[in-house]
């Protein structure tokens, strides 16, 4: 086994047990379930400042763009896999909440675990050598609805009062775009500089590996 794969699957044990409450990553604070049961009304600011905040601590989201990107040095690509993912996150977010449909939380958390260990098997290369083809921009898609199925599964758990909430919904939503633009900037910046380095190549193994032990952890 050469060193980089033995270091690997080292880090991944150890982020399997220092990182338990990956499986939280996509609740919402105690905090802000008081702040979103009390509120009765139109309130655009406070509902984009949470949906920001979520995206922006939402350990699950991050981590699966990161996957999503890595490999991406297009800035169109980046914009179209990026937008799959919203498309399908706030599709199910907003129909979710008002048609009041969610799903078994721990069955939506281990697919959106799941995802982050598919994307960091497909960069791996391991999808393609057991012969299965995947038309990543679907899978994106798809992962993308059962992210924002998750998101309103937990609002729907919260006694969100009707008054106002298709703005609030909206508002909410904004904000989690907005902090996905800031989360992929500093992705984005970060990854230009970390693919100059000559140990790129080895390194970006090793991380895909913590990405799929970060994913049996949710």
């Amino acid at each position: 086994m050469t060193s980089p794969i033995r270091f690997a699957l080292i880090v991944v044990a150890l982020a399997g047990s220092a990182w338990p409450d990956f499986a939280f990553a996509h609740d919402v604070a105690r905090s802000d379930r008081a702040f979103v049961e009390a509120t009765h009304g139109l309130a655009i600011l406070p509902f984009m400042y949470l949906g920001a905040k979520h995206m922006v601590t939402g350990y699950d989201h991050i981590l699966f763009l990161l996957g999503v990107v890595m490999f991406l040095y297009r800035m169109r690509d980046v914009v179209l896999y990026v937008s799959m993912f919203t498309i399908g996150h706030s599709l199910t977010l907003m129909l979710g909440v008002l048609f009041k449909t969610g799903a078994s939380s721990y069955v939506v958390d281990a697919i959106i675990g799941l995802s982050i260990v598919y994307k960091g098997a497909e960069n791996l290369g391991f999808l393609r050598r057991m012969g299965l083809s995947i038309d990543t921009r679907v899978a994106v898609l798809i992962f993308g609805l059962c992210h924002g199925l998750g998101l309103a599964t937990k609002l729907l758990s919260l006694s969100i009062a009707p008054d106002g909430l298709i703005g609030n919904l909206v508002s909410f939503n904004v904000g989690v775009e907005l902090g996905q633009i800031i989360v992929l900037f500093l992705v984005i910046s970060l990854l230009n500089i970390w693919r100059t380095s000559p140990h790129f190549p080895r390194t970006a193994v090793v991380t895909n590996w913590i990405l799929m032990g970060c994913g049996t952890q949710s």
